[in-house]
């Protein structure tokens, strides 16, 4: 199974009626033939299991897509300093396809729905 590459931009909420191509993720997810993340390529491949956030003007944030009983999270703790995680809504159940939509909880709390803009595969630079 290969690692993919898929983005999330912000799906239509109240403060964006059109949704955001400026607002979302980037992440590299172990996916199975139906894009359904799977645990098992996830714990062998960890460490390449990353995501960036844009925001707008807002720096890029850098982390880690985690798991644990909880489910599915982005991490961004990687220095240590403090537990920045975002978790997933039922992301246990999801497929990532384009076009579907998934929800996560930001770091401010407010739960937010993102459309699936594109799949492909992860490629590794040389």
């Amino acid at each position: 199974m290969a690692l993919k590459q898929v983005r999330l931009e912000l799906a239509r909420d109240p403060d964006f009626p059109e949704g955001s191509r400026r607002h979302g993720y980037e992440l590299v997810a172990p996916l199975d033939e139906q894009g359904h993340l799977q645990v098992e390529e996830w714990r062998a491949r960890r460490q390449d299991c990353r995501v960036s956030r844009f925001w707008g003007v807002e720096p890029e944030e850098e982390g880690h897509l985690v798991h644990s009983r909880q489910g599915w999270a982005f991490h961004y703790d990687l220095t240590g300093d403090e537990e920045v995680d975002e978790p997933g809504y039922r992301f246990d159940s999801h497929s990532f396809v384009e076009g579907e939509y998934v929800s996560l909880r930001e770091q401010d709390g407010e739960t937010r729905t993102f459309r699936i803009v594109s799949v492909k595969p992860h490629l590794v630079p040389l």
